[in-house]
């Protein structure tokens, strides 16, 4: 790799650690002392939130993506189709949700990648594995957890999120569905010939990850500052101790119902982690938050429509079915330890 790209990065990557450590005095700066808003008032709060978590999410965004993008060049669908083919399930389940973590799946990927590990002979169980990590245990939403709430809610949820792909994944394989599968799905052809890999140098990495923050940023953003401006209004408005009493743990039923609000809503996971946040300070219990933003993340109904091209509908209902306890077994287990 020529070193002048290094040249560029490390400065860059030195500049940007910097401005992100200062955010917070400039964000109150801003708010209190250039427009200025009085810091116990409800606008005040919230124009702060908004003024301090725009840059800050925004920021991690285009490093994690462009990190992912890097780490992405090393497992394409083709890789990864070789890597799970003739694969037993639970080891297949385990390395598929593994696999899901790291290799970019979304509604318009969904299908081609599934008729992929059909023709490559991967069980369904495993498929599905694959299927339920790759949107739910969001590298984006990883690293936003961590550096918004620590390393220890960013664990949980990539436990957790492991644990329902791959525990979904085997229920899944233990049921024998495939007769559930479109018929002209089971008449594809195996052995189709498969596409070469791509002999990517460094250079060629880092323009992939460079592209990925061009594209995927710039799809995203507005997402972001409206999910971010949510939140905002969530953290000025919201009088403490409300979301304890909606979404807290002496609610039976705020488990249920924040996946099934969640499941018809459309948003990437920048986009609802500042609501998280905002839901979290003020008193939503961590369990109920955490069901909530699995459900719109790893069940939305985008994603249901297009798989319904290869999956029939008890197929369909099963998979939510499926997922759906997992997100609520999740959701009462940690409400009920912390």
């Amino acid at each position: 790799m020529k070193l002048r790209r290094w040249f560029v990065l490390l400065p860059l990557l030195v500049v940007w650690f910097f401005i992100y450590r200062f955010l917070k005095p400039f964000s109150e700066w801003l708010t209190f002392s250039v427009l200025p808003l009085d810091p116990a008032t409800r606008l005040g709060q919230a124009v702060a939130f908004f003024v301090y978590d725009t840059p800050k999410v925004l920021m991690l965004l285009v490093l994690v993506v462009f990190g992912v993008g890097l780490i992405r060049t090393f497992f394409t669908p083709e890789r990864t189709r070789r890597t799970l083919a003739g694969k037993r399930e639970t080891v297949g389940n385990v390395m598929a949700a593994l696999l899901g973590v790291v290799t970019p799946f979304c509604s318009c990927s969904a299908v081609p990648l599934f008729l992929g590990f059909v023709e490559a002979g991967v069980p369904l169980g495993v498929t599905f594995s694959f299927l339920i990590s790759a949107p739910m245990v969001n590298e984006v939403a990883l690293v936003l957890l961590f550096g918004l709430f620590g390393w220890k809610v960013a664990g949980l949820y990539l436990a957790t999120g492991l644990a329902i792909a791959i525990g979904a994944g085997w229920v899944l394989g233990r049921l024998r569905l495939e007769k559930h599968l479109e018929p002209w799905v089971l008449e594809t052809r195996q052995g189709a010939v498969a596409a070469e890999d791509e002999r990517l140098n460094w250079n060629d990495r880092l323009d992939r990850a460079q592209q990925a923050v061009r594209e995927i940023v710039g799809k995203v953003w507005l997402y972001v500052i409206a999910g971010i401006a949510v939140g905002a209004g969530i953290h000025g408005y919201v009088p403490d101790g409300l979301m304890a009493g909606i979404m807290g743990k002496q609610a039976w039923w705020s488990v249920p119902a924040a996946v099934l609000v969640g499941v018809p809503m459309y948003s990437n996971a920048a986009g609802i982690i500042p609501v998280v946040q905002a839901l979290l300070e003020k008193g939503a219990a961590l369990g109920t938050v955490l069901a909530f933003m699995m459900a719109v993340i790893g069940l939305s109904l985008p994603e249901m429509v297009i798989l319904r091209r290869v999956l029939k509908m008890p197929l369909i209902l099963a998979f939510v079915g499926v997922v759906a306890f997992g997100i609520l077994a999740v959701g009462y287990l940690f409400n009920l330890v912390f």
